[in-house]
């Protein structure tokens, strides 16, 4: 993937989020510098670790930021939201269907 795709989805979706770099740097554990760069200069070098923190922070998945495979930003925000909601304890997530399901049957009207 060329860098500049790289790059341009870590800044749209910081500034969509309206994240400052600093910000950014402080949810993903790096330096306003290390996201600069990863924004501007070519080619990319992040570590998978560094690149799951971002990604996480920004909430998508690795792969939507380095366009490994086909995933649409949607389908990777969705990925991403799984994940999380996969980690949560059993009683919160039943708080989470219960509140799907309530938001299904009013769209349903």
């Amino acid at each position: 993937m060329a860098q500049n795709t790289f790059g341009a989805r870590i800044k749209a979706l910081r500034t969509e989020k309206k994240l400052t770099l600093d910000q950014l740097g402080e949810l993903s554990g790096t330096s306003k510098s290390y996201i600069w760069e990863l924004e501007n200069k070519a080619p990319p070098r992040p570590s998978a670790e560094k690149l799951s923190e971002i990604a996480k922070a920004l909430g998508v998945t690795a792969d939507y930021l380095i366009g490994s495979d086909d995933t649409t930003r949607k389908e990777a925000e969705d990925i991403a939201f799984f994940r999380q909601y996969s980690g949560l304890p059993d009683e919160t997530r039943k708080h989470l269907r219960d509140m799907a399901d309530s938001l299904a049957k009013m769209t349903k009207k």
